[in-house]
């Protein structure tokens, strides 16, 4: 028999310690995509540098971001390294297993938009007395970042859905944390994470509706 008694008003009482809990799952995805975004770019470069080796290892990456759990990568993050005797807190590791998946799935889509550039573009920065790395810089890698903003925003999206992941290696200052660490203390288990729920819709929710609206003005040519 369903006897279960709803107490909101118990649970609302923590709304600030996770709302303090959303700033650092903010933090861990923010930092996740600028790193992933910087490293995606490099690997993209290395897959398309015309070297075999450096090719092999940007290919190694996006295979082993792409095709392995996120929950793996956490894992190899924090528990795999500690076998040779590295270790890195909660935070560190969680943010280095998001922005190695981050990375991957970035580099396939920067790829993808490097072929949508004509090649005259390169050229004709070229015939103009740019270096290749300023013709890449000045004029391919802006319309990259362009053809890629909205993929790259439902990375974003997903980076803050996986910071949750941060709980299995001991991540207790995030959203998720927090909340699991309110729900042992308070029992009110449906009202916390319902609320917890609310919180992340909420926060990726409001980076796709910022994301078109940037992408509407800046892009609008």
């Amino acid at each position: 028999m369903f006897d279960y008694t709803f107490q909101w008003k118990q649970a609302m009482a923590r709304l600030p310690q996770m709302l303090d809990g959303a700033v650092v799952t903010m933090e861990v995805a923010v930092l996740s995509m600028v790193l992933g975004i910087a490293m995606a770019v490099v690997l993209t470069l290395l897959r398309l540098s015309g070297s075999r080796p450096l090719a092999a290892i940007s290919t190694t990456w996006v295979e082993i971001a792409r095709n392995t759990p996120a929950l793996f990568q956490i894992y190899m993050a924090h528990f795999g390294v500690a076998s040779f005797g590295i270790h890195f807190s909660p935070f560190v590791s969680l943010l280095i297993g998001i922005t190695f998946n981050n990375a991957g799935y970035l580099t396939e889509n920067f790829r993808g938009a490097l072929k949508a550039i004509p090649d005259t573009q390169a050229r004709a920065g070229r015939s103009l007395g740019m270096s290749q790395i300023s013709a890449f810089r000045y004029i391919i890698l802006p319309q990259m970042l362009r053809i890629s903003f909205l993929p790259m925003t439902n990375q974003m999206v997903w980076a803050i859905l996986m910071t949750s992941l941060g709980v299995t290696v001991g991540m207790s200052m995030d959203l998720y944390g927090v909340t699991q660490a309110l729900n042992a203390l308070t029992f009110r288990t449906f009202e916390l994470f319902a609320i917890a729920a609310v919180i992340f819709y909420l926060i990726t929710k409001a980076i796709t509706l910022s994301a078109r609206l940037i992408a509407a003005r800046l892009f609008r040519y």
